[in-house]
């Protein structure tokens, strides 16, 4: 348990309560260094090679999908997964409201409706029910967003998309490894969606990947990814396609990260369950996000937060997070809501908004998803999945810190009655 002796919180002049320092992100080693100047020196340098199918075969046996394709990044990854399930232009595909805007932008820049749906209170994952209430005759698909440390209700989505007859694409991007049921995300509906920018938990730089198990699906996604080639790269295929490949730089970096990455996500599942843990002793304004219990296993990208003000004097988030901060202790609030974010200009004249049918089902300006709203504005917390790749005694000064901070509250609520 940690334990809080320190009696003047830094935000008012004490020291830290974390002094050491977080690990560094990304990483790389001598393995990919010797590797990427084999493919400096080799010429081949995109176009499937080695390294590239290689780690295709890795990443298919780490997800339990049967197939595993690379590209450029984990936008078009959306795009390409959508259009290869049969996703058509004026399709409706359903989004959660607290995604990052990638995951609707793909659907938009394919010509599909996207709606957006509120999403669960305690995962912030989407709402089987929300979905189920959106459903109309055009809806196509669905885009489980697996978000943060959380997965999606899988069992619900299945249900519902087998009784509707829809499709679902998993934006895995924050869920290398996890999995529901022992049953590995991205290998849990028609196609499933992984990026590899360089904040994500394997990383190469820029970078995603599809995964699938049905055939039709994987050969028409890589005849969209790969200029309209069929998988062996001497047929023609029977689709338009585009050039979302990846090169053989990005595919090295992967299948370095790729032998760290065990024992990484062991660490990080491991820290993440001392977190709660010590949270939960602690009883104060945070906690972490209740894992269900059918998640066999969780690769974090970052730890699911919930903060009560109500357990912190009323102090507003804001202020709570300045006080952590200021020990040492780095959290971050949600995505704002995808209709709301500043970087997606939804009305600008380049986007295809604008544009569309007069009747189509949803005006973004006027949308209210409460829930979404709530935990982006007030309640949700996020740590970055570095920060769990700490050692014991970093682990338990982030512990340290926020027991501070929960000791001092009246410090603060006068602090900032103050300031």
């Amino acid at each position: 348990m940690a334990n809080s002796n320190v009696a003047r919180l830094a935000l008012l002049g004490g020291p830290r309560a974390v002094d050491r320092p977080a690990p560094r992100w990304p990483m790389a080693g001598d393995l990919e260094v010797a590797w990427m100047e084999g493919v400096v020196r080799s010429g081949k340098w995109s176009w499937l090679g080695p390294h590239e199918r290689a780690f295709c075969e890795e990443f298919s046996s780490l997800t339990g999908a049967r197939h595993a394709m690379l590209l450029a990044n984990g936008t078009v990854t959306i795009q390409v997964a959508l259009k290869a399930v049969g996703v058509q232009p004026g399709d409706q595909v359903i989004v959660p409201g607290l995604t990052w805007t990638a995951t609707m932008q793909a659907a938009l820049d394919i010509s599909a409706d996207v709606v957006l749906v509120d999403v669960d209170p305690e995962t912030f994952c989407i709402d089987p029910a929300a979905v189920e209430a959106a459903i109309t005759p055009k809806t196509k698909a669905v885009v489980p967003v697996q978000i943060y440390g959380c997965m999606c209700d899988m069992d619900a989505l299945t249900d519902i998309a087998k009784r509707h007859n829809l499709k679902i694409v998993e934006d895995a991007a924050h869920q290398h490894g996890s999995r529901w049921r022992n049953r590995g995300a991205g290998s849990l509906g028609d196609a499933g969606s992984f990026s590899f920018q360089s904040s994500k938990a394997l990383t190469c730089g820029e970078g995603g990947a599809i995964t699938c198990n049905d055939d039709a699906v994987f050969e028409a996604a890589f005849c969209l990814k790969h200029v309209g080639w069929m998988p062996d790269v001497r047929t023609p295929g029977r689709r338009y396609g585009h050039n979302f490949r990846a090169t053989e730089m990005q595919a090295v970096l992967l299948r370095g990260g790729l032998r760290r990455f065990g024992d990484q996500m062991r660490v990080r599942e491991e820290n993440a369950q001392i977190l709660a843990e010590g949270l939960r002793e602690i009883g104060g304004a945070l906690r972490t996000a209740r894992r269900d219990p059918r998640v066999t296993r969780q690769s974090y990208y970052a730890l699911t937060l919930h903060y009560d003000k109500t357990r912190a004097l009323g102090l507003e988030r804001s202020q709570y997070m300045r006080a952590l901060s200021a020990e040492g202790v780095s959290l971050s609030v949600p995505y704002p809501p995808v209709y709301r974010h500043d970087i997606l200009n939804l009305y600008d004249a380049t986007s295809p908004v604008p544009y569309r049918e007069a009747t189509i089902s949803q005006n973004y300006a006027e949308l209210r998803l409460p829930v979404t709203e709530r935990l982006c504005a007030e309640e949700g917390l996020v740590m970055g999945h570095l920060h769990l790749l700490g050692e014991r005694a970093y682990i338990e000064q982030l512990l340290t810190a926020v027991l501070k901070v929960q000791d001092h509250l009246p410090d603060l609520q006068k602090h900032f009655a103050e300031a």
